[in-house]
């Protein structure tokens, strides 16, 4: 669906060449980019700290984290998909992300006291691996639930940069104070900008509610603990959904593993690796800010979704073939900003877009499943599969070879997931435009 630009008095002249915004939309565009501003800067401030700690408690032992996660996350989904049940949107989404603000308080008290901190390391690490699927999945199934479809091909990458741009400050932060604060210190620093997001939210609602004044989007979803799950495997579309991340988050754990240990072998000392840390994610989402304002709505919008989707897996495929030639520091870093960044700017609001045509109880409760369950599912078993991959022998080079086959088939999924979803959109619109017919028709 390719929405049309705005004219005349709707058109917002100081942002008209960047993003196709109407004037009526300004205050939620401008209060969801803050929101995920605050949002990502303090997880890229938090994400480095998670990487050493990674390291601390073993790369050797990384496959377990990566399971403990997947745990973690079997724990979480059903005591969210409760809350949801139950509580309107209003109060739900604060609650949640007031839980997490508390546990950064409990992690820093706890590497502040020195005890046991190889598990406090590794505890951290699984739990931050929560926080970021948890809250970046409630931000975009808000965002999916305020957004129309037509307003969503407009404005998401406009939103998106600006999370990029609160990713560009939480590592330039991190890089700054790695080198002068213990790890710990930095903490209480992003518990202050993650409570930041409380008041963006607010405005955010009030935006919604004044935009759709007849709208019951704030009420409770009601319904079952499990129907979001039941809802994912009776649906081709979200078992797609499920297959498309089950492959990126494959992919992503390899060269996460990839990065891990060649890293370790190259550099000593904690305070450097934090710092590279921070530095990839700083060109990353550099780079990404950039291609979210300017190309990605319109490469959505020219190409369509499905192209879109595809590319990043293809990006992939490239970039794991430069590791079987050379799997250096610099190699992998080069590979992980130009995947990521891809994957921010295109794939990562691409795939939000495909929710955008579902019904409100998969917007949360089958959309969470996906994005922690099924992301962390992926992440468990990719990481058993790597270390399998080694104790039979591969290096760098020979996972490489194996990875190249599986980002192709990513690509050829995601293509078919955006025509799928242009095709609903599609049939959404005509099926609207047809009960309006009909409506006028009893009118007359």
């Amino acid at each position: 669906m390719v929405s049309n630009p705005p004219s005349g008095d709707d058109q917002v002249p100081f942002l008209s060449r960047a993003v196709n915004v109407r004037r009526s939309e300004l205050p939620g565009l401008l209060s969801a980019a803050a929101y995920f501003f605050c949002l990502l800067s303090s997880y890229y401030i938090l994400r480095p700290v998670r990487d050493e700690m990674g390291v601390r408690g073993g790369v050797e032992n990384m496959q377990w984290l990566f399971t403990a996660t997947f745990f973690a996350m079997l724990l979480a989904v059903p005591v969210f998909a409760t809350l949801a049940t139950r509580f309107r949107r209003t109060r739900l989404i604060p609650a949640v992300y007031g839980i997490f603000i508390a546990c950064i308080a409990l992690f820093w008290l706890w590497l502040r006291v020195d005890i046991q901190m190889v598990w406090a390391a590794r505890g951290f690490f699984v739990w931050l691996s929560v926080f970021n699927l948890f809250v970046v999945s409630v931000f975009w199934s808000f965002l999916t639930d305020v957004f129309t479809d037509r307003q969503a091909t407009r404005l998401f990458g406009a939103i998106a940069a600006g999370g990029s741009a609160g990713a560009i400050g939480g590592p330039a932060i991190t890089g700054v104070l790695a080198q002068q604060l213990e790890p710990a210190s930095l903490l209480p620093i992003a518990a202050v900008i993650l409570a930041c997001t409380l008041p963006c939210m607010w405005v955010l609602e009030r935006w919604s509610s004044r935009s759709n004044e007849h709208s019951t989007t704030n009420q409770p979803l009601g319904g079952t603990l499990f129907e979001g799950v039941q809802a994912v495997l009776q649906s081709r579309y979200l078992l797609g959904i499920c297959l498309f991340i089950w492959l990126y988050t494959t992919l992503a754990t390899f060269l996460y593993f990839i990065q891990a240990d060649i890293i370790s072998n190259a550099i000593d000392d904690s305070g450097d690796r934090t710092s590279v840390f921070a530095a990839i994610d700083l060109l990353t989402n550099t780079l990404t800010v950039g291609i979210q304002l300017f190309l990605t709505a319109r490469v959505v919008q020219y190409f369509g979704l499905g192209r879109a989707l595809a590319f990043v897996p293809l990006l992939v495929a490239a970039g794991f073939l430069v590791l079987v030639a050379t799997p250096v520091l610099l190699s992998i870093a080069a590979v992980q900003v130009l995947r990521r960044a891809g994957n921010y700017a295109l794939a990562k609001p691409g795939r939000e877009m495909l929710f955008t045509v579902v019904p409100r109880f998969k917007k949360y409760k089958s959309k969470n499943f996906i994005d922690t369950v099924v992301y962390r599912g992926g992440d468990a078993i990719a990481g058993w599969v790597y270390t399998g991959l080694t104790g039979l022998g591969l290096g760098i080079s020979g996972i490489s070879v194996v990875a190249v086959p599986l980002a192709v088939v990513w690509a050829v999924i995601g293509y078919r997931l955006g025509v799928s979803r242009q095709a609903q959109a599609n049939d959404t619109a005509t099926s609207a435009l047809t009960a309006a017919g009909e409506s006028d028709d009893r009118r007359q």
